[in-house]
């Protein structure tokens, strides 16, 4: 299995605000767990009249930490990377206290899958940005210029944002130093989340900023090693598919044997978002009639 050099260290602590760089700082959520890590780190960009990215959840201590960050100063934008609940909910009364308005793509194109393997954070069910953004829309603000980039995949509507002063990426969680992303079918496509992987390595950022985690210095090689893993996810559901295991779940019991077993569901979802990309491939092949359900079968697509 391809390798990725995940890092999982960094120096932070609830309720406080770091600088992370002359025009970044950072506050993190209390709220950790299996999709989140150590909670949502929400970035605030720029001084005195500032931009706000992922605020997060809806959390007392949180709004207090952030509120004692931004004394004194004007939120003027804030930005939402997608809809799930560790990201978008304290979005609409951040910007309401501070008279911004919020940026993000809109809301999700396809609902979710549904039943046990739905284990990501949730869904902020409604979410709607004041302003719909636009692939490649530079925002501006006082010492400080935001690129929009749509990198569907994880969520359809899935944005990262360059901040270009610095050549940095906030990305959301497109790409995470911690772990890998997540891909949830239908609204989540694994060969849109390929192809933003390569459009975001191209760019050759000097550094990302993900919304769960640490920093991803080198972050050309890091995503490769992040294709390179995908790719050999999908080397391996064929030869799963040569040996007679046709479900999902089947596949999942060999690829992640040596997994905790609790986190097999989330690994389904994303088994299935790679067979789907193989079958648009023409590289498999279901004779079920709904292939985004967990209990269709699959085989090589060359087999009679």
């Amino acid at each position: 299995m391809s390798s990725i050099p995940f890092v999982r260290d960094f120096d932070f602590e609830y309720g406080r605000c770091d600088t992370l760089s002359p025009l970044i700082r950072r506050v993190v959520a209390p709220n950790p767990g299996p999709f989140t890590f150590t909670g949502t780190g929400v970035y605030i960009i720029g001084h005195g009249s500032v931009a706000v990215i992922d605020p997060g959840p809806v959390d007392p201590d949180h709004i207090a930490a952030l509120d004692a960050a931004l004394e004194g100063e004007t939120v003027s934008h804030v930005f939402v990377t997608h809809h799930h609940l560790d990201h978008s909910p304290l979005a609409h009364p951040l910007a309401e206290k501070h008279g911004a308005k919020v940026y993000g793509f809109g809301p999700q194109q396809t609902a979710p899958a549904g039943g046990e393997v739905r284990l990501e954070a949730g869904d902020d069910v409604g979410f709607q940005p004041d302003i719909q953004i636009i692939d490649g829309q530079v925002f501006q603000g006082e010492g400080w210029s935001l690129q929009a980039l749509h990198t569907p995949g994880h969520t359809s509507n899935h944005v990262c944002y360059a901040l270009l002063e610095e050549n940095t990426l906030f990305s959301g969680d497109h790409v995470m130093a911690w772990s890998t992303s997540v891909i949830s079918p239908p609204d989540g496509h694994m060969g849109d989340y390929l192809y933003q992987l390569g459009r975001m390595r191209d760019r050759d950022f000097d550094r990302l900023w993900p919304t769960h985690g640490p920093a991803i210095e080198s972050p050309s090689a890091f995503i490769q090693a992040y294709i390179d893993h995908r790719l050999a996810r999908e080397d391996q559901i064929l030869a799963c598919l040569a040996d007679g295991h046709t479900t999902i779940r089947e596949m999942v019991e060999v690829m992640y044997v040596d997994v905790d077993k609790r986190l097999h569901p989330a690994a389904a979802h994303s088994v299935l978002a790679h067979v789907i990309h193989l079958v648009e491939l023409g590289k498999v092949a279901s004779d079920t009639a709904d292939p985004i359900g967990l209990t269709a079968t699959f085989r090589l697509a060359d087999a009679a």
